[in-house]
């Protein structure tokens, strides 16, 4: 990644965090590598947030690299799972959303894709994890060194720049006794209840 503001001291720290490198990991990397580029790191709390629909390992790549995080309130989730991630600042209104379409450099690879479904099963023997493993690092390098058009397509997010985050009332639950933001209490025949023990209704 020559010329890169990502170095491979940045990155070693991004799959320290995340715990290995994976495709997932890196798309993330070159995802916040774009909106370090057009929108910046945060200079202040939630002076830059990030909207990320998916919860794919490349949101912890989001997170080290942006500084947008969910205990800040600056990273916002959206359960879409779409490989999509927007980025706000708030001075400006400037805005980004980086989708990201990885046919370019990921073909198809029956190998690693039989490998893939015995992972999911959880049936991977301790050879085939080494291998699968191989093949995944060997993917994550190709996405790190690949040009972004061949990994993302820009587009304007919409319009609206999220609410900066509110500190709510806590409220205790009058079956578990625990303390629960305000916002997210049920109100059932008078008693204020925590989305669990509502569930259990």
């Amino acid at each position: 990644m020559a010329n890169s503001i990502v170095t491979a001291e940045v990155i070693q720290k991004v799959k320290d965090f995340h715990g290995h490198m994976c495709p997932g990991l890196a798309i993330g990397i070159r995802a916040a590598e774009i909106a370090l580029r057009e929108i910046g790191p945060h200079a202040q709390d939630e002076e830059v947030v990030a909207v990320v629909e998916t919860d794919m390992c490349g949101v912890d790549a989001i997170q080290v690299l942006t500084g947008c995080t969910f205990g800040k309130g600056n990273l916002i989730h959206k359960d879409y799972g779409k490989k999509a991630f927007s980025f706000f600042r708030r001075s400006d209104g400037k805005a980004i959303r980086i989708v990201a379409s990885t046919k370019a450099v990921c073909e198809p690879d029956p190998e690693r894709e039989e490998l893939a479904g015995k992972f999911r099963s959880g049936t991977l023997t301790m050879e085939e994890k080494k291998r699968f493993d191989d093949l995944q690092s060997l993917l994550a390098e190709k996405i790190l060194h690949a040009p972004f058009e061949d990994l993302f397509e820009i587009k304007a997010p919409g319009p609206q720049v999220p609410a900066p985050t509110r500190i709510h009332q806590s409220i205790i639950c009058e079956v578990c006794g625990e303390e629960v933001m305000a916002t997210r209490i049920h109100r059932v025949e008078g008693k204020s209840l925590c989305i669990p023990c509502f569930e259990t209704l």
